[in-house]
């Protein structure tokens, strides 16, 4: 079995997890506060018809790419 096997798969795992439920709960808490109108950017495309729905967080998906870049950018320095 080769260094880190299956407990370092298991840690990973983990970390997978927590990060999952720490975006979670930020997503209820956004929720509670209507100004960041997260989902509701301009740039988000939606268009509705008869039995059919379609939404584009276009504006969105770019705004929490440059957030998730900056941020990982940061913790990347310090190491």
């Amino acid at each position: 079995m080769p260094a880190g096997g299956l407990g370092g798969l298991g840690r990973m795992l983990v970390l997978a997890g927590a990060v999952i439920a720490i975006a979670g709960v930020l997503l209820i808490l956004a929720e509670r506060f209507p100004g960041l109108r997260l989902g509701r950017l301009p740039g988000d495309l939606s268009v509705e018809r008869d039995g059919f729905r379609l939404y584009l967080p276009l504006g969105t998906s770019v705004v929490l790419s440059i957030v998730l870049t900056l941020l990982l950018w940061l913790l990347g320095r310090r190491g």
